[in-house]
């Protein structure tokens, strides 16, 4: 999935001397504070962390005493959706209105009525409701389908919340596209798609350096930190 990303950084860990005897393990807690929010200096959600402790180099300094600081080299898994990039979700919910869909088992998504295609007609029956398409009645969205939409917005207040659209091509039912659409079939049985579509970008940040305080808080960065918009928009 084109969300998904490795970053690495270079931090700086303040550890409480009483966790000296497992500073790779205060060091771990500490980063896993942070999973599942939003962090502008990662410009992602953090799913995942592995660090490395240069605990032989940890040092006191001025202001934190007796907190000592800890180089720490961590491979992150991000999770960094942006406008027009191309995710997976599973249907959750839907209405004639809008359809709601979960991203990685996660994340949430809305897809209201304006981004979802006119070739779509909202249908409600005995069997639940769903999206059916005029021109081939076998491409049809309801609950429990698997969905490839568009990004059209991202709220990372709402931790990575999205606003995604059906209206560009290669989007829809999963089961119909990897049947009828002509490229994505392509990719499923070459074998070889995209990594915009499910490859994990690798991304080296240049030296990252993240500080962080003994109430697992960042408190300051080397890298000067770029202003962000919390509503990305197209």
């Amino acid at each position: 999935m084109e969300a998904l990303r490795e970053a690495v950084s270079e931090l700086t860990v303040y550890v409480h001397p009483s966790n000296a005897a497992d500073v790779r393990r205060a060091v771990a807690r500490q980063l896993s504070t942070l999973l599942f929010s939003y962090e502008d200096r990662f410009e992602g959600v953090l799913l995942a962390h592995e660090v490395t402790v240069e605990s032989n180099q940890a040092k006191i300094l001025n202001g934190l005493v007796p907190y000592f600081g800890v180089p720490v080299h961590a491979n992150l898994l991000l999770y960094s959706p942006q406008p027009d990039m191309i995710l997976e979700g599973k249907v959750e919910l839907l209405g004639k209105e809008s359809i709601h869909a979960v991203v990685l088992g996660v994340f949430s998504a809305a897809i209201m009525s304006d981004d979802i295609h006119k070739k779509f007609k909202f249908k409600r029956k005995g069997y639940g409701a769903r999206f059916i398409s005029r021109s081939d009645k076998h491409h049809m969205i309801k609950k429990g389908s698997m969905i490839r939409f568009s990004v059209k917005r991202v709220e990372t207040e709402m931790s990575c919340h999205i606003t995604g659209s059906l209206i560009p091509p290669h989007t829809g039912s999963m089961l119909w596209l990897s049947i009828h659409d002509a490229e994505y079939a392509s990719e499923i049985s070459s074998g070889n798609k995209r990594a915009s579509n499910i490859g994990i970008k690798i991304e080296q940040n240049e030296q990252d350096h993240i500080t962080f305080d003994n109430e697992d808080r960042v408190i300051n960065s080397e890298r000067p930190h770029k202003s962000r918009k919390r509503s990305l928009e197209e």
